[in-house]
């Protein structure tokens, strides 16, 4: 595309929870020998006698693994199950102590479910803490049977002897001057009894593990295995969920690196694309002084849905609207046109007398747009073109690129050859990046914490501008002499990093370690920009100096589509703007 030196423009059956079952019974024909709360009835086998600790390691406690599996069945309901369980292994869930207070708390006999916690062999601490928590229950469910008396005394004979917890005690005793029924209903919920199963998990969380196993322990123990694998998984980059039959582990036949197909529909250097937010359009934009809209069907072929024209100058970029129902599309110095997805119709034509519009971007509330204008400014326009503020000053650059994050509070502009500004909007604070070379491009990360810069000395910067900015990452490997090379975040969780090159490659960095993983050939011109679809890991576009773009899948996959032609090496063609799609001549409103 343009040369950045010259005068061409540089771009997932939980029934019941386990304090919920364990008020069940069993109504099984081991019902007279089993028994849900556990305990009571299990009886100690010969299995017993086995090691205490089990697994090829001898690293788990098989009391302990019996008593959280006993526990996740109750949880996903399997009360009959659980049951059997405590009395084949001879391990119970809790113990007859345990089981009885437990019982206490759900029938709400609070005075002997403190008398049967004070049994448990607790530390003083957490006795009081325990107790809190009861008294705190039978003090709102006083209030709510209006037993505003029985309250009072709850209160100032047992809760505040406690000691602790001082502002929650002013709170309560507010609750009775004020007789707030809607404070009391917020407290219990709508049920006394679901409140009750509630003060039980609240109970968990204070008692130890050995007293009452944690609520939903092997959930938690497969996740943070789960997670492990994940974070080891050097080129995650699956789709589908984690499997816990294997061993998780992602190859290079994740990353998408064939051409699925080649768009052939635009007449010059296309210049710049993207995805939209939900993954379901591409839009593109050219020296041809047009932009695409691309249809990305559930097949995965991506075939022409609008050509939009009217632009007198190349189309510089594209930018898509929060709910991705319009597209902006920015003519080079020229004007910025506002698109209806999905007729394809302009709405709007935003222009400034004497000055030219250089990049275009939305707001995260979709009822503002962002423009950079020749003279450094920057606008913020309302949708029927009134101007809503405005910042003057070395704002903006040659160079067009801009984001806004999606609290719509920071802005991020290129406002000299070197240096990055981030202007929030509502504080009026002002950080800098500053490289010592000229930047040329740069991508925010989805989560708004990362930038991505492109530099003219073949170098790509990660910066970290959570706070203040901090340069944490460099990928090298790609060509750029002349032209603005366009970078992104792609994959899952946005594990990699693509980008453009004049050597007509795209290259593919992991993110964190800098490696370059895949080095993608096929082009015939300069990539200018790249562009990794948010909602598929799979699919990466590739537009180019060739006049195509490139859709990259994986491998092994095939795409099913319509014979419109394909190449000798299988690869998809698709075709002429005039064969598929329709042309759109803008005849918006025009605003200036």
């Amino acid at each position: 595309m343009g040369g950045f030196e010259d005068d061409e423009p540089p771009s997932k059956r939980a029934r019941a929870s386990s304090v919920e079952s364990a008020s069940l019974s069993v109504t099984s024909c081991h019902s007279k020998s089993a028994n849900p709360l556990g305990g009571a009835m299990a009886r100690p086998l010969t299995s017993q006698g086995k090691e205490v600790m089990i697994g090829s390691k001898g690293v788990i406690k098989r009391d302990e693994f019996v008593r959280v599996i006993t526990k996740t069945l109750y949880t996903l309901g399997y009360e009959k199950s659980g049951a059997v369980l405590e009395e084949e292994s001879g391990i119970t869930l809790h113990s007859q102590s345990v089981n009885l207070f437990r019982k206490q708390v759900l029938d709400g006999n609070w005075d002997n479910a403190v008398v049967t916690l004070n049994t448990l062999g607790l530390d003083e601490n957490t006795v009081k803490s325990a107790a809190f928590l009861l008294l705190e229950q039978k003090f709102f469910e006083l209030l709510r049977n209006d037993n505003r008396m029985g309250a009072i005394r709850t209160l100032q004979s047992e809760i505040s002897p406690l000691g602790i917890n001082r502002k929650i005690v002013h709170e309560m005793s507010s609750c009775i001057i004020s007789s707030s029924r809607v404070l009391v209903l917020s407290k219990l919920g709508i049920e006394c009894s679901n409140s009750r199963f509630k003060l039980l998990e609240e109970l968990q969380k204070v008692l130890p593990p050995t007293v009452m196993v944690p609520e939903k322990r092997l959930e938690n123990l497969v996740e943070q295995a789960l997670t492990v694998q994940r974070e080891a998984c050097y080129l995650h980059n699956s789709i589908d969920g984690l499997s816990l039959y294997i061993d998780h582990h992602c190859g290079k036949d994740q990353i998408p690196s064939r051409a699925l197909q080649i768009l052939c529909a635009h007449s010059d250097e296309v210049w710049f694309l993207q995805f939209s937010n939900n993954g379901k359009y591409l839009a593109s934009a050219s020296n041809d002084k047009s932009a695409i809209i691309w249809k990305v069907h559930e097949s995965g072929e991506l075939l022409p849905k609008h050509v939009l024209t009217g632009h007198e100058k190349p189309v510089m970029m594209v930018a898509w609207s929060p709910d991705d129902c319009q597209l902006l599309t920015c003519g080079m110095e020229e004007a910025i046109r506002r698109w209806d997805v999905e007729s394809g119709k302009c709405i709007h034509v935003y222009e400034k007398p004497s000055l030219g519009l250089m990049s275009c971007g939305w707001f995260p509330d979709g009822k503002q747009i962002l423009c950079g204008l020749t003279d450094q400014s920057l606008s913020l326009w309302d949708l029927d073109g009134k101007q809503a503020d405005c910042w003057k000053g070395q704002r903006t650059s040659k160079t067009s690129d801009f984001a806004v994050a999606k609290d719509g509070k920071l802005i991020i502009t290129i406002n000299s050859d070197c240096t990055i500004l981030l202007f929030n909007r509502d504080t009026k604070q002002e950080r800098l990046i500053e490289e010592d070379r000229t930047i040329t491009s740069f991508s925010l990360s989805e989560d708004g914490d990362f930038l991505l810069v492109n530099l003219i000395t073949e170098k790509i910067h990660l910066w970290n501008i959570r706070n203040d900015p901090i340069r944490v990452k460099q990928y090298t490997g790609h060509k750029r002499s002349r032209f603005v090379i366009r970078s992104c975040f792609g994959g899952s969780e946005q594990t990699f990093i693509a980008s453009g090159s004049e050597d007509s490659k795209v290259y593919i960095w992991h993110r964190a370690s800098g490696d370059v993983i895949e080095t993608l050939s096929g082009h015939s011109g300069a990539v200018n920009c790249v562009s990794w679809n948010p909602t598929n890991p799979h699919m990466l576009a590739s537009a180019s100096d060739d006049h195509t773009i490139r859709i990259w899948g994986l491998k092994k996959a095939t795409t099913k589509h319509r014979d419109h032609g394909s190449s000798s090496n299988g690869t998809h063609v698709n075709g002429s703007a005039n064969g598929n799609g329709f042309v759109q001549q803008c005849n918006g409103s025009r605003s200036k």
